[in-house]
């Protein structure tokens, strides 16, 4: 597996050395440009020096044919003297047929002029070539021509070493290499200490993870560091221990409540069969002994069948069935079925629904939701009270609500009445045959469908459990398939 360091100095150092290769090549290639037009600029302004005092004084030449005289510097002012000087001393004059007739004091015999120049230059054209020599570095050379009474009669050419040229560019090479070097090798560095500033505190974070245990869940991280971001990243490994070390602490107490749950029932289970098989018994006591025992088993299968759905509708793939459904009829059916449980207990019980829009919803689940609301207000509600269901829709919700006039529930229980296996009212509970996973799973349910259920209650006035579902964010259907 790679190493993050690693791949940081060397992505860096990729980086680095390709943008200073890019960055060498171009100052190279400007300077080398820069270079040549500066030679070639030279040439030309010292060729049309000359050729404008040839021009300006013609005396200043004379020849027929293939005679030529540069006459001298006498009877000529100092300044003309001195620009004849630097004119002339690096120049030579050809025939329009490329014969050398006169060349400067520093030009050395070159090789015959090529056909295609000498044409060039007889069309009056102004032409750069290059002289390479066996010995010496190469020569820069510019050709003009040198027009008499309106035709070209000489060609006059101006050279310059390209030595100094190529020593500037080859000491502005090494300067680059030695430059690029040094950034490479503090890119190096730099990279080497960035990466060591950001892997270190998370090494750190790493190993104090690492040596965290179950026992060990209250404990949470501290990172000493300037930066923001390891103390978001702190702050976030921390809130996700504060939600681990829940989730843990809810699976232990579901555990522990289950075991508590189940152990009654079966320890009056065995009770009632250690009872009866002491002595012989009649057929009336076997039959009662029996019928308890049924008892029991009904509690414990009520409570696994409790236990599995709470499991799957707070599972990770809560087992939904989503499509589009209308809630007045699905409440109308549930006042329906448990009319009859409520006129038994002589409790009134009714539906307030205004016209609402359809949802996407699991009708299943959300009955079962539905039914254990009804169910607990049925079970609280004292004998000539009231249980009402109401529908209705508020800021991009559906609001389902069921309110009885029960005892209502005391403040101090509020916060817990959706957790599992808690029971605010225990005695009456157990008596009722309730598990106390019932709001559990509403709860699991609702926010399956991406709602909250939530509680208004006062002691003395009843409880109002209120389901909101979302109208315009309806939540991805889930299978157990």
């Amino acid at each position: 597996m790679n190493s993050l360091g690693r791949l940081i100095r060397r992505t860096a150092l990729i980086l680095m050395g390709g943008l200073l290769l890019g960055f060498s090549a171009l100052i190279y290639v400007g300077g080398d440009t820069l270079l040549s037009r500066y030679v070639d600029g030279r040439l030309l302004e010292l060729a049309e020096t000359l050729g404008r005092i040839i021009e300006q004084r013609p005396d200043v030449i004379r020849g027929a044919g293939d005679e030529l005289v540069v006459l001298g510097e006498k009877g000529r002012s100092q300044e003309e003297q001195h620009e004849l000087r630097e004119a002339a001393h690096s120049v030579r004059i050809l025939s329009i047929d490329g014969q050398l007739l006169w060349k400067g004091s520093d030009v050395v015999p070159r090789p015959p002029v090529s056909a295609s120049l000498l044409e060039q230059v007889k069309q009056g054209q102004t032409v750069f070539d290059m002289v390479r020599l066996r010995e010496g570095s190469p020569v820069r050379r510019v050709s003009i021509p040198v027009p008499r009474s309106g035709q070209v009669r000489y060609i006059l050419q101006a050279e310059e070493s390209l030595h100094f040229s190529k020593e500037t560019l080859k000491g502005l090479a090494i300067l680059l290499a030695l430059g690029s070097g040094l950034v490479i090798v503090v890119a190096w560095a730099g990279s080497a200490w960035i990466a060591r500033t950001v892997l270190t505190p998370i090494g750190l974070l790493s190993r104090r993870a690492e040596t965290m245990s179950e026992a060990d869940l209250g404990e949470r991280l501290s990172l000493d560091s300037p930066f923001q971001e390891f103390h978001r990243l702190t702050h976030t490994f921390n809130a996700m221990m504060d939600r681990f070390q829940k989730s843990c602490e809810s699976q232990r107490r579901f555990v522990d409540y289950a075991a508590h749950e189940m152990q009654t029932p079966l320890t009056v289970l065995q009770g009632n069969l250690e009872v009866t098989l002491q002595k012989a018994r009649s057929t009336d006591e076997y039959r009662e002994a029996l019928i308890g025992n049924l008892e029991q088993v009904e509690k414990l299968i009520a409570l696994a069948r409790s236990l599995l759905t709470l499991t799957k509708v707070t599972g990770d793939r809560p087992p939904l069935q989503l499509a589009p459904l209308e809630l007045e009829p699905l409440l109308q059916e549930l006042i329906i079925e448990l009319k009859l449980l409520a006129d038994d207990r002589r409790i009134s019980l009714a539906l307030d629904v205004v016209p609402v829009p359809t949802i996407s919803a699991d009708a299943q689940w959300l009955k079962q939701a539905l039914i254990n609301l009804l169910d607990n207000g049925l079970k609280y509600t004292p004998p000539g009270g009231s249980v009402t269901v109401r529908l209705r829709r508020s800021d991009g919700s559906l609001e389902i609500a069921v309110r009885d006039t029960g005892p209502g529930i005391e403040a101090e229980h509020v916060p817990f009445l959706f957790d599992r296996f808690y029971r605010a009212d225990k005695a009456r509970a157990r008596e009722s045959g309730g598990t106390g996973l019932g709001l559990a799973i509403v709860k699991g349910i609702v926010e399956a469908h991406g709602g909250t259920v939530s509680v208004d209650t006062q002691p003395g006035k009843g409880s109002e459990f209120t389901i909101r579902l979302p109208l315009d964010r309806p939540p991805e259907s889930h299978s157990l398939n």
